[in-house]
């Protein structure tokens, strides 16, 4: 019986991939690491069907390692351990070559799972290859994440897609046979979604319906594939195109089409959890201190969707989305802790000043460690003026108060509190 059309087709050299010019092209960050034999460990994070596995394999058959594969779904901390043996075996007689295990659907694995993986890449036993189509932030534990490169792969373009599609074409034996006549292609590639092997996929199922030499146009295409325009495909480029309607909508506060996004989650089969992250998310980043109740609950229903599940599930985020979607808007924090970062990579590691430096010993003592610092509660209303920015960055705003009452308010207490200096510091950093 024959391969699948997609893994008869698979690539086989760097060249052959398709799409990922940021990382594969000849100059891309991947590609040029790996032509002057450097084999980091890495995460590929991208959606189904744009080379994940295929990149692994050619890794190693390029930089002549050996190779091992896991799959998160089946394997355990026993399996992963076997393979470290294993691995750390081949390694005195692969001249020093560290084998490279390919895991895929890396995000599936416990924090145990993951844990039992640490030292043989700290050690440099096994180079490590994680894929996932989820956010390797959530999903990844920080200790390996630390340990490993994140190389983001994406969903392949409507001409990448036609390449590959006359490359089938054109290359394939099996596919000759039927000398299909491919009148339009619009449909197959809308149906893609940027993934690859689906399209392939659809061109076997399609190439095994139709009689030789029949033509194929979008029609045709709807028909076999029995597919409508309003699909959601919770791997593929809808998935990111719809969450980012949905949060958009919510940011806009109009319930109405938040509601709509989140019905087209839910009838594609998304699971609760990922929305309610998402929820979770915006509730700090476009509300806010406007409202802070808003982030308590999002932060409940992201609780009680991973007990409850669908379908009941549905009427908690709606009650979230409705409540999210009229509450006021603030991005004083979101835009605050950027700006903080942002200063502290300008200006490096400053030296704490010494009023508030702690001094549990003689000699930080004398060293003028906690000296003039005045505790605050001492002072009328539990407040002393006194400046706890290093020296070089006195005076500096980082804090937009929003333009609502909650903030506004909060505010104006602080004006009261810090007079003429925080008026400045309120006039330099602008408002919401």
């Amino acid at each position: 019986m024959a391969a699948p059309l997609a893994e008869r087709l698979r690539p086989k050299t760097f060249d052959e991939v398709m799409g990922q010019q940021k990382l594969m092209a000849p100059n891309g960050a991947l590609r040029s690491l790996l032509e002057k034999g450097l084999v980091p460990s890495m995460v590929l994070w991208g959606p189904p069907g744009v080379g994940k596995t295929t990149l692994a394999e050619i890794i190693a058959r390029e930089s002549k390692r050996a190779f091992y594969t896991l799959s998160a779904i089946s394997s355990g901390v026993k399996e992963v351990r076997e393979v470290i043996q294993k691995a750390q075996n081949q390694g005195v007689f692969n001249q020093g070559k560290a084998a490279i295990l390919f895991i895929d659907e890396i995000h599936r694995f416990s924090k145990a799972q993951q844990d039992s993986l640490l030292g043989a890449v700290e050690r440099g036993v096994i180079t490590l290859i994680g894929a996932t189509t989820e956010n390797p932030s959530f999903e990844v534990i920080a200790a390996l994440l630390s340990r490993c490169q994140v190389y983001t792969l994406e969903a392949l373009s409507a001409e990448e897609l036609k390449t590959l599609l006359e490359r089938a074409l054109k290359e394939d034996e099996l596919l000759q046979e039927k000398n299909l006549i491919w009148k339009e292609k619009e449909a197959l590639i809308r149906y893609s979604g940027g993934d690859a092997r689906k399209m392939l996929n659809n061109v076997e199922l399609i190439a095994n319906q139709l009689p030789q030499g029949a033509e194929v146009d979008n029609e045709t295409v709807e028909k076999v594939l029995q597919q409508t325009m309003a699909r959601y495909d919770k791997t593929g480029e809808q998935h990111y195109d719809i969450i980012s309607a949905f949060i958009k909508s919510i940011r806009g506060s109009d319930p109405n089409a938040g509601l709509y996004w989140l019905a087209r989650m839910i009838e594609g089969g998304e699971k609760p959890a990922f929305i309610a992250r998402r929820l979770l998310i915006l509730a700090s980043e476009d509300i806010g201190l406007a409202n802070p109740n808003a982030l308590l609950l999002a932060n409940s229903t992201f609780d009680a969707v991973q007990k409850i599940g669908w379908p009941e599930s549905r009427i908690i985020l709606a009650e979230c989305v409705i409540y999210l979607a009229n509450a006021p808007k603030s991005n004083s924090a979101y835009e605050g802790i950027n700006s903080a970062q942002n200063l502290v990579k300008e200006t490096g590691n400053l030296s704490v000043p010494l009023p508030l430096r702690n001094a549990p010993t003689k000699l930080m003592k004398e060293l003028g460690y906690g000296q003039a610092y005045a505790y605050s509660h001492e002072g009328p209303q539990n407040f002393i003026a006194q400046e706890f920015m290093p020296e070089s960055l006195e005076g500096q705003p980082l804090y937009r108060p929003g333009d609502n009452p909650a903030e506004k308010k909060a505010h104006e207490a602080q004006i009261k509190r810090w007079g003429k200096k925080y008026e400045e510091g309120k006039s330099a950093s602008g408002n919401n």
